[in-house]
């Protein structure tokens, strides 16, 4: 069954095809099952992932903690894996998953929400309030494993904010979404409002053993702004926070104080028993991409697995660093300035803003991972013949692009991409076609 479920309407002529068929091998190689096939088995109580191994009986209790777009699907085949020697985990995500021992909660993202909220306050407590395995105190000690799976979109679906409210909160995530800075700036400001983030995770676990497994939604794969880092040591400082507050005029205007913000910890003994393992980045559909590409006999390049910019600028950057007759791919998370009220997510604005630089036989199309590129659409597919439909349609792209109403572009033109919310959340990937 095909991911993408627009695909027959979308396949207007053979190079339209030709990108379908190469989007599909790229979603293909993130779904979750495959990942954990890939990278995690279980043999002689031994739990191999990539090149550690872990032996189970070291440990008296195992638990799983999940967050993040795409990584109820991840955990759903580690709790598998695991099998009785799992005693309990937390997962949140956007769609639900059958779980036999994981308690699941239905998030909210891009926001953060009160369900988010409850969902860590809950898990962090029950994690204090475990049954003594020792006389001296509740709670984790040397002999648990917490197996930490983690996901992009983490920073809204798992959190504690530290002193500001459940609506200020939303009021900066709302602020940063739509002033341009790009996800590490978010996120320095995110780490310092939160208990839980920039290392905040691991002291709340600590004394524990904690095996982190991360899928990259970030260009380079900084794991310390994954998910604004909760088991990583963080290298920022309040003042950063500061900075980028005053860099994008939000300092005063969001009305923070000083106290609002807390320093992450910064101690090692914290990080000693912590392993940060990187299952999953934008590199796998990419190269996956490729090999369909040359499969279907043509050249392929890859661009970057870690593209940024203006998404208004990046689709004419693409579409000039193409050589004729070849395919070019790229994976990253670009950023757009919101002006308008319209709808519409990076992927859309990045492909209406190309347009005008689209010739004949050129095809350009940028999408969203997790199925979602702020809006129904995953993203969107265009090429010469957009042009054409949108002019005998009277739909002039740049009055959709004035009020950020991409999504509304497409949908008049049938040219969004459909698969629905999907179990996978890395980078934005995008191709160009020049034949």
């Amino acid at each position: 069954m095909r991911l993408i479920k627009n695909f027959e309407n979308l396949a207007k002529n053979d190079e339209r095809k030709i990108c379908l068929e190469i989007i599909e091998a790229g979603l293909s190689s993130i779904q979750p099952q495959k990942i954990i096939q890939e990278n995690i088995s279980l043999k002689n109580n031994i739990l191999t992932i990539q090149q550690q191994k872990i032996n189970l009986h070291d440990f008296k209790r195992i638990f799983l903690l999940g967050f993040g777009k795409g990584s109820a699907g991840l955990s759903k085949y580690i709790e598998e894996i695991l099998g009785n020697n799992l005693n309990q985990g937390f997962v949140i995500d956007l769609e639900p998953q059958a779980f036999s021992k994981i308690e699941f909660t239905k998030g909210s993202h891009p926001l953060p929400s009160q369900q988010n909220l409850t969902f860590t306050q809950k898990a962090i407590q029950q994690f204090s309030n475990l049954p003594r395995l020792t006389t001296v105190k509740a709670g984790l000690t040397i002999k648990d494993l917490v197996i930490v799976v983690i996901a992009g979109g983490g920073s809204a679906l798992f959190e504690d904010p530290y002193k500001i409210s459940l609506d200020k909160l939303i009021e900066v995530n709302k602020a940063l979404l739509r002033s341009g800075a790009n996800i590490s700036e978010m996120n320095i400001v995110r780490k310092h409002l939160s208990k839980v983030k920039g290392g905040g995770l691991v002291k709340l676990l600590y004394p524990s053993t904690i095996i982190s497994l991360i899928a990259s939604d970030v260009p380079g794969n900084n794991l310390s702004v994954i998910a604004s880092g909760p088991t990583v040591k963080d290298p920022s400082s309040k003042e950063n926070a500061f900075e980028i507050l005053k860099k994008y005029n939000l300092r005063e205007s969001l009305g923070l104080s000083n106290e609002d913000f807390l320093e992450t910890p910064k101690e090692d003994k914290y990080f000693e028993n912590v392993k940060n393992i990187l299952i999953l980045s934008s590199l796998v559909p990419i190269v996956s991409m490729q090999k369909k590409a040359k499969e279907l006999g043509f050249n392929a390049i890859i661009y970057s697995d870690k593209l940024q910019g203006e998404a208004k600028f990046v689709g004419k950057e693409l579409i000039d660093a193409t050589p004729p007759h070849h395919i070019l791919l790229a994976a990253g998370e670009t950023t757009v300035k919101v002006k308008g009220k319209g709808e519409g997510g990076r992927n859309q604005e990045l492909v209406l803003n190309s347009l005008e630089y689209l010739e004949d036989k050129t095809l350009i199309a940028s999408f969203d991972s997790d199925g979602w590129d702020n809006s129904p659409f995953a993203g969107a597919i265009a090429d010469f013949k957009t042009i054409e439909m949108a002019k005998k349609h009277k739909l002039n792209p740049q009055k959709f692009l004035d009020t950020n109403n991409s999504f509304a572009f497409f949908q008049n033109l049938g040219d969004g991409i459909i698969t629905n919310r999907l179990p996978s959340n890395i980078s934005d990937l995008m191709i160009v076609i020049k034949n």
